[in-house]
């Protein structure tokens, strides 16, 4: 038998006000409205529960046994619809968001700490992986969104462009690019070239996104996971490197400097990305809206 809420309210009410009368008050029920819900409860439970004259009701002893259960049944169900109230008003929970290294590294950590000052028992889980695997986390539901450079659309995927972020070059001080105020993408085929794996989404964005005829592909050193390792052989003056602005965001090196590269200007979008029509939790859905209103396109803060 399915649990029949309704039903074991208006017992409970009888059995403390002792009269039909008051309990399809306290209800605002009708009397006939309240005896079909105590008729549905008997019929359901197979038991009569209450002996009923024209002036009076009494529990049966049925009824005197079963009352603390019914009381207790619906006290949990009280307690456990407040509890979802309570963390819809307060956006209390868990989230857990998927990003590629750079967005973990800068955007993230200014919201994080502004959350964490208004929601302190909240949890946060962060991925931080490949542009690929944060699509596959958001996919399988084991992050509520992602944060991710925006790519080829899936139909599972709703995409909200958060802020673009053009590609510069970064070398050592002591290199002779650095003394250009721009640099063309062309000017790399005479200097030892540092990239990102192919795992990398990034990595896809400048070999698609350069004309072919551009030596960008021509890299002497490759690294895997994320542009810290390239940053780290820039500052040994070991290469030169194209990265988003976002990477050397926060690095303070006085051996490193960047210029914009030209010709073309090479731009990322980086997004959030949420499987098309899954309701965020209340927690996941303001941690989102703070992001957005922090580094929402045209309002990047600084933290």
């Amino acid at each position: 038998m399915n649990l029949d809420i309704p039903g074991l309210q208006a017992f409970a009410r009888i059995a403390e006000l002792g009269s039909f009368h008051q309990a399809a008050e306290a209800l605002h029920l009708s009397q006939s409205a309240l005896s079909r819900r105590i008729s549905k409860l008997e019929q359901g439970l197979g038991v009569r529960l209450l002996d009923r004259t024209t002036r009076k009701v009494r529990l049966t002893a049925v009824g005197r046994d079963f009352l603390p259960q019914a009381r207790r049944l619906i006290e949990e169900l009280e307690q456990s619809l407040g509890g979802l109230r309570d963390m819809a008003a307060r956006g209390a929970g868990q989230v857990t968001i998927a990003c590629v290294p750079t967005a973990a590294l800068q955007v993230l950590p200014p919201v994080i700490r502004d959350y964490g000052a208004k929601h302190p028992d909240n949890r946060i889980r962060i991925l931080d992986v490949h542009a690929n695997e944060v699509l596959q986390a958001v996919l399988r539901g084991e992050a509520e969104f992602g944060l991710t450079p925006s790519g080829p659309g899936e139909p599972e995927i709703e995409t909200e462009t958060l802020f673009d972020d053009p590609f510069v070059l970064a070398c050592h001080r002591d290199h002779p690019l650095a003394k250009k105020k721009t640099v063309k993408w062309a000017e790399l085929a005479r200097h030892r070239v540092i990239t990102v794996g192919r795992m990398s989404g990034n990595r896809a964005l400048l070999d698609f996104g350069l004309p072919a005829h551009l030596p960008q592909q021509r890299w002497t050193y490759e690294v895997q996971h994320s542009f810290s390792t390239g940053l780290g052989l820039v500052e040994a003056g070991i290469g030169v490197i194209a990265v988003p602005t976002l990477a050397l965001a926060g690095r303070r090196s006085s051996s490193l400097v960047s210029r914009p590269l030209i010709e073309p200007k090479l731009t990322r979008t980086l997004a959030v990305i949420r499987r098309r029509g899954v309701t965020l939790s209340p927690a996941a859905q303001e941690f989102l809206a703070m992001l957005r209103k922090r580094w929402g396109q045209g309002r990047r803060a600084r933290s």
